[in-house]
């Protein structure tokens, strides 16, 4: 009853995120639909083009319907209800300002997406897969990739079998 994230690492492709001097250091949050958020505890430093950071951080999300209705039930909808748009994990890449220059504030630089429907459909976790990240002020602009693994199945295979019985 639970779904398990895991953000393995970040690589950038030339964009002006590269180029930018003021982005030194990155960390990576993820949330579904308006859940709250999580980060990887610590942030790293930028990579340049065509290396990756590696965050290797892992998550749980519980989904058990004793002390998780509302997620139980938001991801029950999902399953019902096709024309919802909000079936996604997103991951936000997020710049963190350095120590001396706090003033400065986090800002989202990059969005990448999971469709948890998608995982349902086609009966398959995501495992280790690169997932495209689009640039904040441009959504068609690929910026780079993040490498995720989202195991969903099992909890969306029971939580489906539960809709059917009621």
């Amino acid at each position: 009853e639970k779904i398990r994230i895991e953000i393995i690492s970040l690589g950038l492709a030339e964009s002006r995120v590269v180029l930018d001097d003021t982005i030194k250091q990155l960390f990576v949050e993820f949330r579904l639909y308006n859940f709250p958020a999580e980060e990887t505890p610590l942030s790293l430093p930028k990579p340049t083009s065509g290396q990756r950071i590696h965050y290797n951080y892992g998550s749980v999300m519980h989904v058990d319907m004793a002390n998780n209705r509302a997620r139980r039930e938001y991801l029950k909808s999902m399953l019902l209800e096709p024309d919802l748009h909000t079936d996604s994990l997103r991951f936000t890449v997020v710049t963190d300002p350095p120590e001396d220059e706090q003033d400065l504030e986090c800002e989202d630089i990059g969005f990448a997406y999971v469709s948890l429907r998608e995982i349902f459909q086609k009966q398959r976790d995501i495992i280790e897969q690169d997932i495209d990240v689009f640039d904040s002020e441009d959504e068609s602009a690929v910026i780079g990739k993040l490498k995720v693994t989202v195991e969903a199945l099992h909890a969306l295979r029971s939580i489906y079998e539960e809709c059917k019985e009621n």
